[in-house]
């Protein structure tokens, strides 16, 4: 996998062992996104599906932001090229994100905001810190929603909830976040960077297989039906099951020590 090597650029790709960090890096503008930066996230996302031995992948935002939506400027100057030049790169991005084995940890402060917002909650774990403001913010501009919000929201916190946050687009704090679900955990601000490596290096040192098959399990549930999912989760244990990792995890358990997974 490359990194981006210009600390000019619109998001950065890094490697720290097996995590895999995406961050957008337009701290002056709070990392709106451009049809650049969506770009860049799109060949940042084909990089890692294409590394083996990514095992977590941590997205963030540079400065006091995650992201605050989509860049005004170009909404102004040129709306015709949003559909395929900004949501198109952004969507099969998040397509990507969503079939990977390995779990996407969305590292949130400041303004979560519009398409922030929503790739947040396209993430499978979040962690916030203290400052975060959430606010879908679409209908603010006289829009509809775009990056899987109309899935995600609803699964995350009911349908009526949802179309509160979607149809008001109230500001949601970091204590309202955690309530709704909208975030795992929420840790002081200073504390963001050092609690998400943490939480990335205990996933990264875990079974990959099995992570992956539970967040493949999990996120197909609610679209089959009961016999449908117990047939699935037959098949993904018995899949597990024949893996060097879980021979590895039932001789650790026996012998009361630390487990050393593989991903084979």
């Amino acid at each position: 996998m490359t990194t981006n090597p210009s600390a000019d650029a619109p998001l950065l790709l890094t490697r720290d062992g097996a995590i895999a960090h995406i961050r957008f890096n337009r701290p002056k503008v709070l990392n709106a996104i451009d049809s650049a930066s969506a770009a860049a996230f799109l060949e940042a996302c084909k990089s890692i599906a294409a590394d083996a031995s990514v095992r977590v992948v941590v997205i963030s935002g540079e400065g006091r932001a995650f992201m605050a939506g989509g860049d005004i400027a170009q909404f102004r100057d040129d709306p015709a090229s949003i559909p395929d030049t900004l949501i198109g790169p952004l969507h099969e991005a998040l397509q990507i994100l969503a079939a990977l084995p390995a779990p996407v940890i969305a590292s949130l402060q400041g303004a979560v905001a519009g398409a922030g917002m929503s790739l947040a909650l396209a993430c499978d774990l979040a962690i916030a810190a203290d400052n975060v403001r959430f606010n879908l913010a679409y209908v603010n501009l006289g829009t509809s929603c775009d990056l899987g919000a109309s899935w995600s929201l609803p699964r995350i916190v009911g349908l009526r909830r949802a179309l509160e946050i979607a149809l008001l687009s109230d500001a949601i704090d970091a204590t309202e976040a955690l309530r709704l679900g909208l975030v795992n955990r929420v840790v002081a601000a200073d504390a963001l960077a050092e609690e998400t490596q943490r939480l990335a290096q205990r996933l990264a040192s875990g079974a990959p297989i099995a992570q992956g098959m539970l967040k493949k399990l999990m996120r197909a549930a609610s679209g089959n039906d009961f016999q449908t999912q117990l047939n699935l989760e037959q098949v993904g244990f018995a899949t597990c099951s024949a893996t060097s990792d879980f021979a590895e995890a039932v001789d650790a358990f026996l012998s009361k020590r630390a487990p050393h997974y593989t991903g084979r």
